[in-house]
């Protein structure tokens, strides 16, 4: 038997930011035997506040577990959120544009909430205990959902299908029913955005090798996401579809238990990064300082700002960013004026007063990365349509081969099967294509080309939807006058393009969002950068609703019945979808113009001597 000792090493040049020192004995040699393990250099520690050894945490052990956790609590949201229109419709009794609206609102709200998720990860919890607790909040949601529904919401059994009906609900039915789904958007978005995170912290991006598999994690994550969604969107939405609600949110409730059980058993492989504080004051902060000093004269070159000692540890463990020329007058922050000359240490270091030059970066990088976070909200509105309009839209078409019935909401299999393929397609084929190409560059496509890639997809797949929908209008049935299935004889498979051009369109928008304000977010703000990223999801449903409606709204007129009303047939969806074609058109215009001003954010190398400082800690058992 083996008994391990761990030593604090005395002397930081032992430890060279690099390795750890441990003793044991070993009861077979009678001997004492020392080792020597890697730490990571980015600042990571353990469960235990220690510096992260390499070969003990994080990983693809632990970015594994994190990739089933997501896969597993995907299944589970996407079994509620996938065919939530139909449920309002068939079983809460909603017309087709106000079901739309209700979805639109509610996944905006799921992504709304992540913005909160992120600013307490930032902040004070800490991504791990942040993606415990909503996770937790999601788990209580969904069995409430599926208590409520098996007990009174799915009553006569078996109704919510197409043919049975569901009887009134009372004013307790309803209130509890939105109480579930909202705890729902409230565990799943403060989740969401911290997971995507937190398994990116788990690769040192300070080594080449785990810097490698960190960009490659980003495209795995997103693949998880949406095969975990294959399920719910196959074999749930089939029984779902059925009339079977009840069964449905039950599977979604075990896997949402599964995943939390899982993420709970990885504890002790993962890696953290300690929060940072409250971001919104080291921002408040900068604007103040600025203020007070806004007759300051700016020095022409960077280096004459005031910035931390580079000898100094930083009780964050955060990076320094490069000093850039634009926005110069947040750089007054930091400039060192005649009156902060004479003052005594603890007024100088007063950050109202001045701020350092990494610090002011922040608040820069910030003001950069929205003008291209707002041009990605229209992609977003495309997307959300997926959701609602792409479903009912199916459910108007002939949705039966031979005897065999296939859900409307089940099309979107195609948008995962096409996310996975243009994955494999992109990381495999197209990004080392590109980076031969272009001699200059060791990479392929940039993040920001990326997104401008996935811009055209979309408008591609708009004008698929509207182009399918015109022809299904002109094999419609005449005789249908009300909510009317299967009310045109052009099959459901015509959907299939617009479904592949949407995936196709995630994988360069989506992925490459996902890394770019991730990469481009400040240590102490990653989290909010993936907020950033639902974020524009949850305001493109919110702009949906708004478009729908305003679109109802002009378009309904004397015994016009507009273009989305309950019987698809007698309305011009396809007007819609050529409509948002041309606005997205008109965004990827815009786009073009912000992605040519961004300037990357850069941070300022590690030396050795920077290394000793951030870890120069215990050693670890």
């Amino acid at each position: 038997m083996e008994r391990r000792v761990c030593h604090r090493l005395q002397d930081p040049k032992q430890f060279n930011g690099r390795t750890a020192k441990h003793s044991y004995v070993d009861n077979a040699k009678k001997k004492i035997v020392t080792e020597r393990e890697d730490c990571t250099l980015d600042s990571t520690v353990d469960q235990h506040g220690r510096p992260a050894i390499r070969g003990r945490t994080g990983t693809w052990v632990a970015g594994i577990l994190i990739l089933v956790n997501q896969g597993l609590a995907t299944l589970a949201f996407f079994g509620v959120g996938v065919n939530l229109v139909l449920f309002l419709t068939r079983v809460m009794g909603q017309d087709n544009a106000e079901a739309a609206n209700s979805v639109s609102k509610w996944t905006g709200t799921v992504y709304i909430f992540s913005l909160l998720g992120a600013f307490l990860s930032d902040s004070y919890w800490g991504r791990y205990k942040t993606c415990a607790i909503f996770q937790a909040i999601f788990v209580v949601g969904l069995v409430s959902l599926s208590l409520s529904s098996y007990i009174f919401l799915v009553k006569p059994n078996g109704c919510g299908d197409e043919q049975t009906p569901c009887g009134s609900h009372s004013t307790f039915q309803m209130a509890l029913f939105y109480l579930s789904i909202y705890l729902i958007a409230l565990g799943n978005g403060g989740y969401q955005p911290n997971i995507a995170t937190f398994g990116a912290d788990q690769f040192d991006e300070e080594d080449p090798k785990e810097g490698h598999s960190k960009v490659a994690f980003f495209s795995y994550f997103y693949l998880a996401l949406n095969l975990g969604s294959l399920f719910s969107n196959t074999i749930l939405v089939y029984f779902e579809d059925e009339g079977m609600w009840a069964l449905g949110f039950w599977a979604s409730t075990g896997s949402a238990t599964m995943a939390l059980v899982l993420f709970l058993i990885g504890t002790p492989r993962y890696r953290h990064f300690i929060p940072r504080g409250n971001p919104l004051s080291r921002i408040c902060q900068v604007v103040v300082a600025a203020m007070r000093k806004w007759k300051a004269e700016i020095p022409p070159s960077g280096e004459e700002l005031y910035e931390v000692d580079g000898k100094e540890c930083s009780n964050t463990g955060a990076r320094k960013i490069l000093h850039t020329h634009g926005f110069k007058f947040l750089d007054r922050a930091a400039v060192i004026t005649s009156k902060e000359c004479t003052l005594e240490d603890k007024d100088l270091h007063n950050p109202w007063r001045l701020c350092p030059v990494t610090q002011v970066e922040e608040v820069k990088c910030v003001l950069r990365l929205l003008p291209i976070w707002l041009c990605t909200i229209l992609y977003s509105v495309v997307f959300t349509q997926m959701a609602s309009l792409f479903v009912e839209q199916g459910a108007a078409m002939k949705t039966t081969i031979s005897t065999f019935h296939i859900p409307p909401a089940s099309m979107s299999s195609f948008d995962i099967l096409s996310v996975a393929l243009f994955i494999f397609i992109y990381r495999r084929v197209l990004d080392p294509l590109v980076a031969r190409l272009r001699k200059n560059s060791p990479k392929g496509f940039s993040e920001l080309e990326r997104m401008g890639i996935g811009l055209v997809i979309a408008i591609m797949a708009m004008v698929a939807a509207g182009t399918v929908e015109h022809f299904r209008l002109k094999y419609k049935q005449k005789d249908c006058t009300a909510h009317c299935e299967d009310s045109s004889s052009l099959s459901i498979f015509w959907q299939v393009p617009q479904y592949v051009l949407i995936g196709a369109s995630e994988v360069f928008m989506y992925v490459g969002q996902l890394e770019f304000f991730n990469r481009q977010a400040p240590d102490g703000l990653k989290s909010f950068g993936s907020a950033l990223c639902m974020t524009s999801i949850s305001l493109g449903n919110y702009v949906s609703s708004l478009l729908v409606s305003i679109v109802m709204k002009i378009s309904t007129q004397d015994k016009m019945p507009g273009w989305i009303p309950g019987n698809l047939n007698k309305g011009h969806l396809d007007r819609f979808y050529f409509l948002l074609a041309a606005l997205t058109t008109a965004d990827f215009v815009v786009y073009v113009v912000c992605a040519k001003w961004y300037k990357y954010m850069k941070f300022e190398g590690k030396s050795e001597e920077d290394s000793n400082c951030n870890n120069c800690c215990d050693a670890i058992v």
